[in-house]
């Protein structure tokens, strides 16, 4: 698909939308909604009102109360709001009764990443895996796309070929056929690309995994010394990058991959499944987590479940806390902080003296400062290392070369 959801004027303001829920607290929704912010400002556009509702269940028919949806018509006709963007993913009917009773633009979650992963697909491979799901998000809300059929019944109107009903099952048979299309396109391109990935041969496989915006990018141009794109902002990446990394005479290779989110869209998660399998044929996995972010172990929680759907979850990890320059701790009332964290994180300032207590797998980086960055080369070339062993047992050179 080639049209944008946002246009491309992007002076539009914008509200968002959350609900508090028993499943999540006031703090969760703020939280959520600080990042539902966060993807705005990557896609362009600038929040300037939240709306939040107490609710035990999304309202069926408009999400928000009556009330609530009201309080926000009020406040988008007097402030000139051209977008509403609901933190959930909205159903076809609560869509089209939001935007009938608003009559402005209304995205939900989903619509706004989709939006995001349009604009950042740069290669092939990633604009089809996004236009896939665009598609599917696309197929079950067609109805709302076509509003002047709500006036048809089954006559002939000006500049139509038929019927409403007939109009929209063309629609949709037109759909259906890109949205096959594109996985056969998806298919002979993930083809080459597990051909690219035979090629390589039996060098041991890295892979950075992590939530969106930890520093996955940066911490790999550190290490392989190459320019992968890198910005603050929600899904810089969207292929994976694969490069030849070196420490101490050590090859091995070294894949940036795609950030994960909480309440990734489904359509996305199926779409992008290709784009992970470096995560799966991956020896090792560094996770980057931006510990300077509020909620990172939420943000822990959402990768491990990730990796679990694709069947990664037994793989040897690395955890790379990154952002300790950014990192100022202050405990939460509720404060869940796992005791090995608490315990070695000072009050005031991280240093080298606590960095020897904390276990092999897991330390305390800033890719932008490049802190502990040799810390991190050690213990990536003592498990390359001994994976390299395991694998080549008799290869005496290689067991030399290493040592």
């Amino acid at each position: 698909m080639k049209d944008f959801i946002i246009s491309e004027d992007r002076n539009e303001k914008v509200v968002l939308v959350g609900l508090i829920t028993p499943e999540q607290n006031e703090r969760q929704v703020n939280e959520y909604l600080d990042e539902l912010a966060f993807l705005s400002e990557t896609a362009g556009i600038t929040p300037v009102r939240r709306f939040t509702q107490k609710m035990n269940l999304p309202h069926s028919v408009t999400f928000v109360g009556t009330g609530k949806l009201q309080e926000i018509k009020e406040y988008v006709v007097e402030n000139d709001i051209g977008i509403v963007i609901f933190d959930d993913e909205l159903s076809p009917r609560q869509l089209r009764n939001i935007e009938k009773e608003l009559k402005v633009r209304i995205l939900d979650r989903t619509n706004l990443i989709l939006d995001i992963f349009a604009r950042r697909a740069q290669t092939a491979h990633a604009k089809t895996q996004v236009e896939l799901a665009q598609y599917k998000y696309m197929l079950p809300r067609l109805t709302r796309l076509w509003t002047h059929l709500e006036r048809q019944q089954g006559g002939v109107g000006v500049g139509m070929r038929g019927p409403g009903e007939t109009q929209l099952e063309i629609d949709k048979r037109i759909i259906l056929d890109k949205i096959s299309k594109l996985k056969k396109e998806l298919i002979e391109i993930e083809r080459q690309k597990s051909s690219q990935r035979q090629n390589r041969g039996k060098m041991v496989r890295v892979a950075l995994v992590g939530y969106t915006n930890v520093g996955k990018s940066t911490l790999m141009n550190l290490l392989s010394k190459s320019e992968v794109f890198a910005e603050d902002k929600l899904f810089a990446t969207l292929d994976t990058t694969v490069r030849k990394v070196i420490i101490e005479n050590l090859p091995f290779l070294l894949s940036d991959t795609v950030g994960f989110i909480r309440k990734l869209p489904t359509e996305l998660v199926e779409s992008f499944k290709s784009t992970l399998d470096e995560v799966r044929e991956a020896d090792l996995l560094v996770h980057v987590v931006d510990i300077s972010h509020p909620s990172f172990e939420e943000q822990i929680d959402v990768v491990n479940h990730t990796l679990a759907e694709i069947g990664c979850a037994e793989k040897p990890v690395i955890m790379a806390f990154n952002k300790i320059d950014l990192f100022t701790f202050v405990p939460k009332e509720d404060d869940d902080l796992t005791p090995r964290i608490r315990e070695n994180i000072p009050l005031e300032e991280l240093e080298d003296t606590w960095m020897s207590k904390m276990p092999g797998n897991c330390l305390f980086i800033s890719a932008k400062r490049q802190t502990h960055i040799t810390n991190l080369k050690t213990i990536l070339y003592e498990r390359v290392k001994s994976i390299h062993i395991q694998r080549f047992p008799y290869n005496d050179f290689l067991y030399q070369q290493y040592e």
